[in-house]
């Protein structure tokens, strides 16, 4: 007589979600342009001569990729400026943001996930899975737990196997029989 017992899976059983930040991760180059390079003496900004990097820049170089446009020096650029970039860059980047590239991937999570149906998560119990190939901004977690926590019953962070507990749902009171 065998006196094995049967291996349960507790994490498959448990009807856990797992919610991948990395699905929502958007493949692609992440460039940055600082405008103060196209400034004089990295100060002021001279009309002529700045339209006149633009004619001659390299715009081909953005093709497919994600772009983020600043100015990391202290200086008046006049909003114009960032127009006229933008419209050079248009023809050719994927997208272009005006910001630094922490805040373009920042943007670039939001929008992804502004495609998700968050009721589908609706009385679930979601872990965000902490670990990931790619760098998710810590703001985009924040976010997750914005759309999430209205409606799951639990929401955790980490790996199935072990993890952080965010939130859960009050249990709702009997109702009162009269």
């Amino acid at each position: 007589m065998s006196t094995e017992k049967e291996i349960v899976n507790k994490v498959a059983s448990s009807g856990l979600v797992t919610f991948d930040l990395e699905d929502y991760y958007q493949p692609g180059e992440r460039i940055l342009i600082d405008i103060k390079d196209w400034l004089y003496q990295e100060l002021i900004l001279k009309e002529n001569e700045f339209r006149e990097k633009l004619k001659q820049h390299d715009w081909v170089q953005y093709q497919n990729k994600f772009v983020a446009v600043t100015c990391t020096v202290d200086s008046i650029v006049p909003t114009w400026a960032f127009m006229l970039l933008a419209t050079a860059l248009q023809p050719y980047a994927k997208m272009f943001f005006m910001g630094s590239l922490e805040r373009l991937e920042e943007r670039l999570f939001e929008e992804s996930l502004s495609r998700i149906h968050w009721n589908d998560f609706k009385d679930r119990k979601v872990v965000v899975k902490g670990c990931s190939k790619v760098i998710v901004p810590t703001s985009i977690y924040v976010v997750v737990v914005s759309h999430l926590k209205p409606l799951v019953s639990s929401l955790m962070f980490g790996e199935p196997c072990s993890t952080v507990p965010i939130y859960k749902a009050p249990k709702s009171p009997p109702h009162l029989i009269k």
